[in-house]
């Protein structure tokens, strides 16, 4: 399908350039496109682009599939009906730039989660790293004012995105379960069933609540990006090239996101970053390198 891309390093970098362009397109199309909906969308494309890979090996695979079912549907909650619903909600209220750089937190988030429900030992350059990635986090939060949080005055859409963090460092943590023998794509799949199904009631409580897409051009080319773009080529390339380089490696590229997103939001959003926001990135990449160094040694 894609016999022209085949550069792993490529590919890395395009996924990473696609899940960037997810987090300024919620916010550009905030207006026209409520974010339940977005989220139900973009899932229902990407499934719909999925099955014809994922459906030749239902038959075969379906086993392993229903002995798996709670790992399923747990992580289908998690990775699909949780994290990009917390994050298209968050950047109805906060700008796209917060919401990436806050999205760098994730290794970090992962790796403490682990101590806290998988006892997992932390060394003295692990808490270093955590704590000053925390910081960073703290840093963007506030906007680099004290006051804010003195007054316990956070904007709501960057608590909405770190939720999105945690929910998605709890998916990575929760992979370790998933079924064994059965094909990616048959995997994203089921998670994606599974994350409409519980989207669907909440879909419709916000269509019933009043709020219901706003049928333009900008916002049908806005959804078709999520589904297709960040929702499908995004997870294919990734894929693809984690499997030439391994996840180590690959998960690396991540770290282009809040670099390719401040772009493209100072290009098509108008967002100029302030000096807080390269304080907060700087301890953020600060702590992930202290605790992954620390874990390659």
């Amino acid at each position: 399908m894609f016999a022209r891309l085949k550069h792993p390093y490529l590919l890395l970098t395009l996924a990473s350039l696609f899940w960037a362009g997810n987090f300024v397109v919620g916010r550009a199309i905030r207006a026209d496109v409520p974010p339940l909906s977005l989220a139900f969308w973009r899932w229902m494309i990407a499934l719909l682009l999925t099955l014809p890979l994922a459906l030749p090996h239902l038959r075969e695979q379906w086993p392993q599939l229903k002995r798996g079912w709670r790992q399923v549907v747990a992580l289908g909650l998690l990775g699909i009906g949780g994290f990009n619903t917390f994050a298209y909600i968050g950047l109805q209220y906060t700008g796209a730039t917060n919401a990436l750089l806050l999205n760098s937190f994730i290794p970090v988030a992962t790796i403490a989660l682990s101590w806290a429900f998988l006892k997992k030992r932390l060394h003295g350059v692990e808490w270093i790293g955590v704590a000053t990635s925390l910081i960073g986090v703290v840093t963007i939060v506030a906007r680099g004012e004290l006051a804010t949080l003195a007054g316990l005055t956070p904007n709501i859409g960057d608590l909405w995105v770190l939720a999105a963090v945690f929910v998605w460092a709890l998916y990575t943590i929760g992979l370790q379960w998933r079924p064994t023998g059965v094909d990616p794509m048959l995997m994203l799949a089921a998670f994606t069933a599974v994350g409409l199904l519980a989207l669907a009631p909440a879909y419709a409580w916000e269509i019933s609540s009043g709020r219901a897409i706003h049928l333009t051009p900008t916002s049908l080319c806005g959804i078709a990006y999520t589904g297709i773009v960040a929702g499908f080529l995004g997870y294919i390339f990734y894929n693809r090239a984690v499997a030439e380089v391994g996840a180590s490696k690959g998960s690396l590229f991540i770290h282009l996101m809040p670099v390719f997103g401040t772009l493209l939001s100072a290009i098509f959003l108008g967002e100029v970053p302030q000096a807080y926001h390269f304080v907060g990135i700087a301890l953020i990449f600060v702590g992930i390198y202290l605790t992954t160094a620390f874990r390659r040694r």
